[in-house]
This record gives structure tokens, C-alpha cells and sequence, in this order.
């Protein structure tokens, strides 16, 4: 059944990744039509996590947010599809680094370094940033339960010479390289709702006291490596750019979660700014206190 699935998708992937842009995004606006009025899909999650983190907004407000973020929503995807054949040199001018100084200078410091995101505008074309670093570019993911896909989003996401490995593989990879010799910088996504134990951190996240995730946190102190949060905008339809902040160079510094903490209120302001951009879809309020 996953093969056959895989045979059934792959080619309607492909063609749309070879299509010129302004068509892609024709495309993308018929999906979002199927999508949001026929399909309806997790419209009613996306409808309380808007309305749960922003009690104060009328509902004609919620739903503008809403339609906004699934036509955001239909554009990501179709470009994740669009990356199996985009060029290097396209999605450069797609995905700008502002400041590639910063990545210079944390090189210089010789640490490998953390580098933390959000669901937010555009994680899939964050692969560019190889191009910008001499270190180990290290992508933790999630393996998705069919394995002809996944081996296609790992294909994908490694187009630019990124290494995407699992979470479970995460410590060990890292410190393989440095016993080696070699520094990596390691994306992490960070904003997930972790599963629910006795010793899970309960941070604020958009005023609500929920689970997070502290792992890019904890690998960070372990192994005394940089820890930075990469903002991504999205400038307009097909366009982002990115700015790598710094949040510390010494994260054995910190107390317990304060790092994390510190994560979390960036990510805060970018959806504060255009919440559409942010990926609603998630339970990512599923415990709260």
C-alpha cells in the first residue's frame, strides 16, 4: 500500500514541480478553493487555535486570518514540491539571507552552533542557507510512516548538501562529527507540542501555559554549542527572508528553559505581526493549563 501510494503521487508531485512560478501559484489558488470550501480540511482546529490565542478578535476577523493562512498554507506546499527541481540559483533569489555576516562570525567561534525555527512563512527553502555556511549543515526531522516518502522528503530537503537526520539520531551524530573534527550547525523546529510526561516544561507560549519542547535547549548546554533562532519572513508570494539571531554564545549561562523561553518569544512576534504566516493546522495547544 506505501508504494502504492508513493506511484500514485509522485508523478503529480513532479509536474507541479516543473511548473514556471505564475502557473504554480494558479495552481495553488485552485487548491486553496478545494481545500478550504469543499475539503474543509482542520478547519475547525485552525478556527480555535486562532480563537484561543486571540480572544480579543471578532470572528470576522479569525475567519480573514484563517482564509489567509490556508491560501499561505497551499503556496508552501506547492513549493516544497516545487524544490525536487528548482535551481540553485532561483531559489537564491527566493530565500535571501539578510545578514550571512552572522553565520561568519559564530564560524569564527569555532562552536558548532543550534540553530532553532518556528512553523512560520517558510521552513522547506530554509535548505538554502547551506550555501551561506562551511560547517555541517544538519537538519533534525520527524520520519514519516511511509518510507517511499520519506526517502522523497529526505531527497528533497538534502538537495543543497544538508544532512537530514531523525531526532533519536540527533546526540550521536553531532558528536560523531566533532570527534572527528567537524562543526555543524543543526536546525531544529522547535515549536511542537511534545507528548505529555511528569517532566515535560510547561512554558507560555501566545499567553497559554502549554508543553514544550526543550530538546535544542538541553543538546545545546550538553555540548556547549552557539544557540541562534532563525526569523523568516515572507515578503510576498514566493519570496522570504531570513535573519539568524544570536540568542547565546554560552547557553551553560542560562537557567533551566530560560533559552527556550527566549525562543518561543521570538516566534511570538512574528506571528503577532502576520499571523497568517504561522502554521495553524497543529494541535499545538492540545494540553494546556
Amino acid at each position: 500500500m506505501q508504494f502504492l501510494a508513493y506511484i500514485l503521487i509522485y508523478p503529480i508531485l513532479w509536474l507541479v514541480s516543473i511548473l514556471p512560478f505564475r502557473l504554480l501559484y494558479i495552481v495553488s489558488d485552485g487548491v486553496y478553493l478545494l481545500l478550504y470550501y469543499v475539503v474543509g480540511y482542520r478547519k475547525k482546529v485552525v478556527y480555535n487555535n486562532l480563537k484561543l490565542v486571540f480572544p480579543d478578535k471578532s470572528r470576522k476577523e479569525l475567519i480573514n486570518i484563517q482564509k489567509k493562512f490556508y491560501k499561505h498554507l497551499c503556496d508552501m506546499f506547492l513549493e516544497m514540491a516545487k524544490t525536487m527541481t528548482i535551481s540553485g540559483t532561483e531559489l537564491k533569489k527566493r530565500f535571501v539571507l539578510l545578514n550571512p555576516e552572522e553565520f561568519k562570525r559564530l564560524e569564527s567561534l569555532n562552536k558548532s552552533v543550534i540553530l532553532m525555527y518556528g512553523h512560520y512563512a517558510s521552513w522547506e527553502w530554509s535548505v538554502e542557507l547551506q550555501n551561506h555556511i562551511s560547517f555541517m549543515g544538519l537538519g533534525v526531522y520527524k520520519k514519516l510512516a511511509n518510507t517511499y516518502f520519506d526517502t522523497l522528503v529526505r531527497n528533497i530537503r538534502s538537495k543543497f548538501n544538508t544532512q537530514l537526520i531523525s531526532t533519536k539520531e540527533t546526540i550521536s551524530v553531532i558528536n560523531h562529527y566533532e570527534a572527528e573534527g567537524k562543526k555543524s550547525i543543526t536546525a531544529f523546529l522547535s515549536d511542537q507540542s511534545p507528548r505529555l510526561t511528569k517532566e515535560v516544561y510547561w512554558g507560555e507560549f501566545m499567553g497559554i501555559k502549554t508543553p514544550c519542547f526543550t530538546g535544542a535547549e538541553r543538546l545545546a548546554k550538553k555540548l556547549d554549542l552557539t544557540i541562534a533562532y532563525l526569523k523568516v519572513n515572507k515578503v510576498k508570494r514566493g519570496f522570504y527572508e531570513a535573519e539568524i539571531i544570536t540568542l547565546s554564545e554560552q547557553p551553560k549561562k542560562y537557567k533551566d528553559y530560560e533559552l527556550t523561553d527566549m525562543f518561543l518569544r521570538e516566534v511570538e512576534k512574528q506571528i503577532h505581526e502576520a499571523p497568517e504566516y504561522y502554521f495553524w493546522t497543529h494541535k499545538r495547544w492540545k494540553h494546556k493549563k
